[in-house]
């Protein structure tokens, strides 16, 4: 299974550097949509809610003091499966032109991250409520992920 270092690669080569934060978004979002589509997670370590939004600690670490992003350190983007690249990219399609800022706003009014920044920073985020709450999401709003 891929980590979440190596999703973070595929994305930065796909889309070229960006700040630490909005790759943080990125991932997150690959996360709760491959559970919604492809019924599996596409990375196993936990995601994080931090004030700024979810956060995978083991990236965080590894690009730690960075504000700009253009190579993740044990990352592989080869790692991924052709169905996963698909899910990352489409998420990329949907997310990707968005900022950082925005990106992190967006993540704070959906539940995953409330329910789990509301039991104290850095709780994990379930994936049992990221399911559900992106399950949910009417045809629209899975259109506009799957864009």
């Amino acid at each position: 299974m891929p980590s979440a270092r190596d999703v973070a690669q595929h994305i930065l080569e796909r889309r070229g550097g960006m700040t630490a934060m909005k790759l943080q978004k990125l991932v997150y979002y690959s996360q709760a949509w491959s559970i919604v589509w492809d019924d599996n997670v596409v990375f196993p370590e936990p995601i994080e809610a931090w004030r700024n939004g979810p956060v995978v600690r083991d990236l965080w670490e590894s690009t730690r003091g960075q504000f700009r992003v253009d190579r993740v350190p044990g990352g592989t983007a080869g790692n991924l499966s052709a169905a996963q690249q698909e899910t990352v990219d489409r998420v990329l399609a949907a997310y990707g032109d968005k900022d950082a800022q925005w990106l992190s706003d967006l993540t704070h009014m959906e539940a995953p991250w409330q329910e789990a920044f509301a039991r104290g920073q850095s709780s994990p985020i379930s994936l049992e409520i990221m399911s559900e709450f992106y399950s949910s999401l009417g045809p629209n709003e899975q259109a506009a992920g799957a864009a």
